[in-house]
């Protein structure tokens, strides 16, 4: 099966997610969630990495602009975390563009603070750019 099309791996991170949710529900800080998750995935032995650097590659060098990955679990699954009252275009362009320069196929945008966590996902699969990936 192609990684992406990987539901059992974002099925898993998924229904951790939702077990964070259900305990903390809406209105915490989205560090909070985050370290959260991480005890969810370390408790599931899943790996992952936070807060990993996205470089650019710009006419063939890459560049350190800045860009983090919320977390990348498994070296396949880009995750991206917020808790904002509605996710906007702009977080779902941050989403594709972070998955567009990283490794990872997958990437899912989850919103903590919605009142139903379904409504707060969105998974993506990565579109290759041309100058992107080594």
């Amino acid at each position: 099966m192609p990684l992406e099309y990987n539901t059992a791996l974002t099925h898993q991170i998924i229904g951790l997610a939702m077990r964070v949710h259900a305990r903390l529900g809406p209105g915490m800080l989205e560090s909070t969630y985050e370290r959260c998750l991480c005890a969810e995935f370390d408790a599931s032995e899943l790996p992952y990495a936070r807060q990993v650097p996205i470089p650019l590659r710009y006419r063939g060098t890459l560049l350190d602009c800045g860009y983090r990955a919320d977390m990348i679990v498994a070296d396949e699954v880009l995750l991206e975390l917020k808790a904002v009252e509605r996710i906007l275009p702009l977080h779902e362009a941050q989403l594709l563009t972070y998955l567009r320069f990283s490794p990872c196929p997958i990437g899912i945008l989850v919103n903590f603070n919605s009142v139903s966590l379904k409504d707060g996902l969105r998974r993506r699969v990565r579109a290759p750019a041309p100058d992107a990936l080594p």
